[in-house]
């Protein structure tokens, strides 16, 4: 399985150390930066792993940045991008099993290390019910 993922600023800490991660449990990595702590625009990061997802260059997406929700904003914005923020484990389970996110965002500022790879742990292991839910996934786009 492939996995994008990128970071702003904020993030590429936990990136890094995700990379390292998600290569050990032998998933591949897509890395669309940044890779440095110097200010950037997650918007510059978000749209091009949106569009590999969307593209079939990858299956899944990770996304990092300080509080989330620019990185969730603009990924969203993608016709066949879901990306779900979750800043707990229950959260991360949630967002895949309920409404199949296809991109998991993380709140770099407000969660430790440790749960982020514990919500990535649990979203990625997570299977999509399906059922009720699919009716409103399918009421998603405008």
């Amino acid at each position: 399985m492939k996995i994008a993922i990128c970071s702003d600023h904020a993030g590429v800490e936990y990136k890094t150390k995700l990379i390292s991660y998600l290569l050990g449990k032998g998933y591949e990595v897509l890395n669309f930066g940044t890779d440095s702590t110097e200010s950037m625009d997650y918007t510059d990061v978000a749209h091009p792993m949106a569009a590999a997802i969307e593209a079939g260059e990858a299956d899944l997406g990770i996304a990092l940045c300080g509080t989330g929700n620019g990185m969730a904003m603009t990924l969203n914005h993608h016709r066949g991008i879901r990306a779900g923020l979750a800043w707990g484990v229950a959260i991360g389970r949630l967002v895949k099993a309920h409404n199949n996110a296809n991109v998991l965002v993380l709140p770099a500022r407000f969660i430790s290390y440790q749960m982020a790879v514990s919500i990535v742990r649990t979203w990625l292991a997570t299977e999509y019910e399906g059922g009720r839910h699919q009716r409103r996934i399918d009421k998603i786009p405008v």
